[in-house]
């Protein structure tokens, strides 16, 4: 971290230079460019510098302490350190908690979106366990849910559903729970009581706000009909269900949850809006399609990132080898044994890469 922080102060006073050459100040498109960077390095650079300063009158107080002699003295001198290291100890955390706020997208909106893999109707089976675990977290974080679209299989279980979940660090919280998920348990369906392994992929979508992506109407094919469903009451009469096609990419979005067509293009909208964006930022960062097979990958059984082990009662977590025997539990919703460590872990890795 302190090695990113020396280059950040580097680039700071370097800025400095360069907005106090005439060449600089002569050319109005640089020198705004300049000052933009100066802006943004400003408040993390001189949190750094009030840091080196409490570190340097640390020391100070550290090697008085050693040469004083008088015990009365010495008593007010560690008094004073203690302090300084509680000062230090409180700058260190914002400048970590600045830093890491530089590599995270800031959204409090997002789409969580839970496929079937392999393994048929167990793999359906598992999907809506899965949907039913985000559910029970989200609300034990007082997040609010909307279920945008969701597409059933004939024994109960969820080909695919698509959630918008909103509320105070959603993203942050849940974007590396994006991938592969595997389960092992016996279905229902097994005379034989063999385990079977399936898995079901999820994705995690900040969603951005209009302004930052604007979809022309002229690029949109808006295609509606009649609703599928469970039957009874949720069967529409009328062509409310509707699929947003969006004509350049090729980009589709079908969406059926609710009984207005003007509800559900919105809902739709706002979706491909997500996915347009992942696009567009992975195109910036030369993995156009990588990307979203990172996320979720193919759904093979090999690339799983967490493992559902019903007969030991086990969740492994395989990115930070980390086990836990409370299966139960986080299928309730109670999410945080294994959210709070994997959050850390991929925090540190990126104060690595600076």
């Amino acid at each position: 971290m302190f090695e990113k922080l020396e280059e950040t102060e580097k680039r700071y006073d370097e800025i400095e230079e360069e907005m106090a050459r005439p060449e600089s100040m002569a050319n109005l498109e640089v020198y705004k460019k300049l000052a933009k960077e100066r802006t943004d390095l400003r408040e993390i650079v001189d949190l750094y510098r009030k840091w080196k300063r409490k570190r340097e009158e640390a020391g100070k107080t550290f090697e008085m302490l050693k040469s004083e002699t008088e015990e009365e003295i010495k008593e007010l001198v560690r008094e004073e350190s203690a302090i300084l290291e509680e000062q230090k100890a409180k700058l260190e955390a914002s400048l970590r908690e600045k830093l890491l706020k530089k590599h995270e997208k800031q959204a409090n909106s997002m789409f969580l979106e839970i496929r079937a893999g392999t393994g048929g109707g167990e793999a359906a089976l598992f999907a809506r366990d899965l949907l039913t675990m985000y559910m029970k977290y989200a609300e034990r974080m007082r997040w609010k849910t909307e279920l945008i679209g969701a597409s059933t299989s004939d024994l109960g279980g969820l080909k695919e559903a698509i959630m918008v979940v909103e509320g105070k660090d959603t993203y942050n919280l849940l974007r590396h729970e994006s991938g592969v998920h595997r389960v092992q348990r016996v279905p229902l369906t097994e005379a034989q009581g063999r385990i079977h392994t399936s898995t079901a992929t999820v994705a995690v979508l900040p969603e951005p706000e209009e302004r930052e992506l604007n979809i022309s109407p002229e690029e949109l094919r808006i295609d509606v009909f009649r609703s599928s469903g469970p039957g009874g009451q949720h069967v529409n009469t009328t062509d409310s269900a509707v699929r947003v096609t969006h004509i350049p990419t090729g980009m589709v979005v079908t969406c059926q949850d609710e009984k207005s067509q003007h509800k559900n293009k919105s809902k739709a909208i706002r979706v491909l809006r997500a996915r347009l964006k992942e696009k567009m930022e992975n195109e910036k960062e030369q993995e156009i399609s990588e990307e979203r097979r990172k996320q979720v990958g193919t759904g093979e059984r090999s690339e799983r990132i967490r493992t559902y082990n019903f007969p030991q009662g086990r969740v492994t977590e395989h990115r930070i080898g980390l086990t836990l025997y409370k299966l139960q539990n986080i299928l309730n919703g109670d999410l945080d044994d294994i959210i709070v460590p994997l959050t850390a872990h991929f925090q540190s890795e990126a104060l690595k890469k600076g």
